[in-house]
């Protein structure tokens, strides 16, 4: 699917750890397509939403190598970005992540993740997880099925 197809009807989009990854540290292997989705983010024609989950998880490898730069940007991306929302987790979202968890099998950080972009009313969830497919209570795009 091209991308500017997936995005069509997307004006809120949760993005997964690592498509954040891919964007921030410039990933060769998919960065045609992080790049052009995030055109639209700053064309203002999409915003990102994310969580305290993708904070952390993308806080891990800089500061085992203490690579402060690269905290200060995923930091800047996630937390200050113009067209980025930083949900935090609460109780409500902690009780979907346990049905979720439940109904699909997936990882508690996973279904953290699908129960905040839920809760925050997001139209898709990007991901590079081809299992999280089969959940159906958001429409899920993976970065390595998207086209230019």
């Amino acid at each position: 699917m091209k991308v500017e197809d997936a995005l069509r009807d997307v004006r809120r989009l949760f993005v997964d750890t690592a498509p954040v990854i891919y964007f921030v540290e410039q990933n060769p292997n998919f960065q045609s397509q992080i790049n052009a989705i995030f055109e639209q983010v700053d064309a203002g024609l999409v915003r990102v939403v994310n969580s305290p989950i993708t904070l952390a998880e993308c806080l891990i490898g800089p500061m085992r190598s203490g690579n402060e730069q690269l905290q200060s940007d995923f930091q800047e991306l996630l937390v200050r970005g113009a067209f980025t929302e930083f949900v935090p987790i609460s109780e409500a979202i902690a009780v979907d992540a346990a049905r979720l968890r439940a109904a699909y099998n997936v990882s508690l950080a996973d279904a953290l993740q699908l129960a905040t972009a839920v809760a925050a009313q997001c139209d898709a969830f990007l991901t590079n997880d081809k299992q999280l497919k089969r959940v159906s209570e958001i429409k899920i795009l993976v970065v390595e099925d998207l086209a230019l």
